[in-house]
This record gives structure tokens, C-alpha cells and sequence, in this order.
């Protein structure tokens, strides 16, 4: 009796018109579940399951083959894979692992990786880490530019060894268990698994002497302080990067780089709006009827501007290139100086009569 072959949506957990992406996403995430090495106890069954998902993947993700499974069902796919019915050499999706599981397929899979995908040596040499840090400029400072010194502790080459981990003069020797091909290679149900060595981590050498200075990881934590220079025009939350800053990369691996974030800190008077600088001027009733000149702040110093006689509240002065620096081209952004005019308080007798006297002439 014929076994009843399961739908492969039901499979995937999706609807018959989820789209490509969907049904991507759908792979993905049952892949990542039902991965034999993510299922050391209860392997053999992980297998089944991963086979079903993968099958129902290579028919619904081909536009052609999804047509005709949803016209005919399994009997519309079957002879896709020949009288052997499913398998991994049909599965040409493994040649787009990267773009179902990310850039690091390796990671995804804790390291271990299918012989049907390939797979190299973890023995040559590796990018260094990036490292990150948050540094707190003033607001002048962000506005202006300007160079800090910082403390970054990282691993650097160790000087001793020069990187290599091993002690001067001594020799690596063929490691025993992968015969110097930093891989083992096993079979594990239906596929082939290739492992890194878990001796040698993949180089295919052993250290005869581990250098004395770093245990044999060619790598030392220091603390350096490095020079960065901010360039004007930063704003709060802006990531710098600097090349070559970051932590040493293994056996001769290029170093990684830094990151800052910057963090401004709130001035007492200034805002920010973009490139321009609001600043709030409070000015009496008076001097904004009459008109005056007053002294301004700005960040290159106190500028004079002339308040013209019948002046409203909230008006707007602009104080042209004394704004912020734009990060990414010339020239300035401006100062706008917002008048806020303040009603007097607690007025004497006498000045309650002047101001009647004063609207009775203007028919207030």
C-alpha cells in the first residue's frame, strides 16, 4: 500500500498563496530547527524532518515546479526527482545557502556545515574584531571639531611570537587526528558532514611550543590610547568610523576597525535644528515698542544685533554662517535668535497709572 505523501505547504506551515519570500522565510526558520547538529538527541528523526522541509522548499520555491504541484498535485513534481524519488543532488538551492541563511552560513550552523554546501579551513588567517565605543563631546565641541584622546583596550599581536603563537625557534608538526587537513569528514544519514577539526581548529599543524608571552593565541590585551579627531558638524548619536583601530586579526589577519558614537551633551542656552543654532533672547516690552541694540552669544563669539522698534513676540532674527558646520560639504548653518518680549510683574501704583494713561491715548 502507497505511503500519502504530505502537503508540502503543511510542511513549510504556509498558505498555498504565500509568496517567495514568505515561503523563503518559512525554510529558513524549519531548517535552522530541524538541523541534525541542533538535535544531538534525537538525530535521526531531525533528519526526516529536515529532508521533508527541504524537499517541499525545492519544489515551492521553483516557480515552474510550484505550478505544477498546485495543479497535480505530488504527481505533477514526482518525476523531477527521478524513480529514487527526493534528493540532495536535485537540491540545486544550496548553491543560494547565502542568500536563505545570511552572509555566515557557517555560524548559522554552529560552525558545522553539510558537504553537500562545501565548506573550507578555519586555519588562515582572520579579520580582527571591530570594536566600539562612546565618546561624550560638548556641544561646542560637536559644532567646531575637535581631537579627543582615548583609551581602547584590545588584543594586539603579541610581540614575542610576532603573532605566530608559538615559541622563537620552535617548529609546528602535522596534526595526527586530520593528518594536516584541518577537516574530519563523517557520514551522517543521508548527507556527508565535514567538521573542523577539533585538535588543530583547523589549521592542520600543531604548536610544538606555545609562546610563553600569549599561550599560544599569537594575541595579547593591552589598553592603548589612540588620537581621534571629530570632525565639525557631528550630531548626537553619529557613528564614526576609524580603519585599522579595531582588535589584531589571527595568523597575520587584518585588524579590524573602530567605531564611536558620538554622544553630545545639551548646552545651557543653545539648541540644535540641523545645521542651525536656536537661541531664545528675552527682551522687556519696552526695548521691543522702543527698539534696541543688544549683545548676542554665538559660538564664535558675542555678536551685536539691533532690535527694531515694534518688535512681536516670537520673532525670528537670523544670524547668518553662525550656525553648525554641515559634516558633509561647506559653509555654515545659521543662529536663529527667537525674541521672547516679558510682561512686567508686580508693578507699583505710579506705573499702573503711566501704562492706563498709555492705553487711554492709544483708545485701548
Amino acid at each position: 500500500m502507497a505511503t500519502t505523501k504530505e502537503d508540502y505547504y503543511g510542511i513549510l506551515s504556509t498558505s498555498k498563496d504565500a509568496s517567495a519570500d514568505e515561503i523563503k522565510r518559512a525554510y529558513r526558520k524549519l531548517a535552522l530547527k530541524f538541523h541534525p547538529d541542533k538535535n544531538p538527541d534525537n538525530k535521526k528523526e531531525a533528519e526526516e524532518k529536515f529532508k521533508k522541509v527541504s524537499e517541499a522548499y525545492e519544489v515551492l520555491s521553483d516557480p515552474q515546479k510550484r505550478a505544477k504541484y498546485d495543479q497535480f498535485g505530488h504527481a505533477g513534481v514526482d518525476s523531477s526527482f527521478g524513480a529514487g524519488g527526493f534528493s540532495w543532488d536535485n537540491f540545486h538551492h544550496f548553491d543560494d545557502l547565502r542568500d536563505i541563511f545570511g552572509s555566515d552560513i557557517f555560524s548559522t550552523f554552529g560552525g558545522d556545515i553539510f558537504g553537500s554546501f562545501g565548506g573550507g579551513r578555519k586555519g588562515g588567517a582572520q579579520h580582527g574584531r571591530d570594536l566600539g565605543i562612546e565618546l561624550e563631546v560638548s556641544f561646542e565641541e560637536a559644532a567646531l571639531g575637535t581631537e579627543k584622546t582615548i583609551s581602547i583596550p584590545r588584543f594586539e599581536a603579541c610581540s614575542r611570537c610576532n603573532g605566530s603563537g608559538q615559541e622563537p625557534g620552535s617548529r609546528r608538526t602535522t596534526c595526527p587526528k586530520c593528518n594536516g587537513a584541518g577537516q574530519i569528514r563523517a557520514t551522517s544519514g543521508f548527507f556527508a558532514v565535514v567538521r573542523t577539526c577539533d585538535r588543530c581548529h583547523g589549521e592542520g599543524t600543531l604548536i610544538e611550543r606555545p609562546c610563553k608571552d600569549c599561550g599560544g593565541t599569537g594575541r595579547i590585551k593591552v589598553t592603548r590610547k589612540i588620537e581621534v579627531k571629530i570632525p565639525a558638524g557631528v550630531s548626537n548619536g553619529l557613528r564614526l568610523r576609524v580603519p585599522g583601530e579595531g582588535e589584531a586579526g589571527l595568523k597575520g589577519g587584518r585588524r579590524g576597525n573602530l567605531y564611536i558614537y558620538i554622544l553630545v551633551t545639551p548646552h545651557p542656552y543653545f539648541k540644535r535644528h540641523g545645521n542651525d543654532v536656536i537661541y531664545e533672547k528675552k527682551i522687556g516690552f519696552v526695548e521691543a515698542t522702543l527698539g534696541c541694540e543688544m549683545i548676542i552669544p554665538t559660538l564664535s563669539g558675542k555678536v551685536r544685533m539691533k532690535v527694531p522698534p515694534g518688535t512681536q513676540n516670537d520673532k525670528i532674527f537670523r544670524l547668518r554662517g553662525k550656525g553648525i558646520a554641515f559634516l558633509k560639504g561647506r559653509g555654515k548653518g545659521n543662529e536663529l535668535v527667537v525674541v521672547k518680549i516679558e510682561t512686567p510683574t508686580n508693578l507699583t501704583k505710579r506705573e499702573k497709572e503711566l501704562l492706563l494713561e498709555f492705553a487711554k491715548s492709544r483708545r485701548e
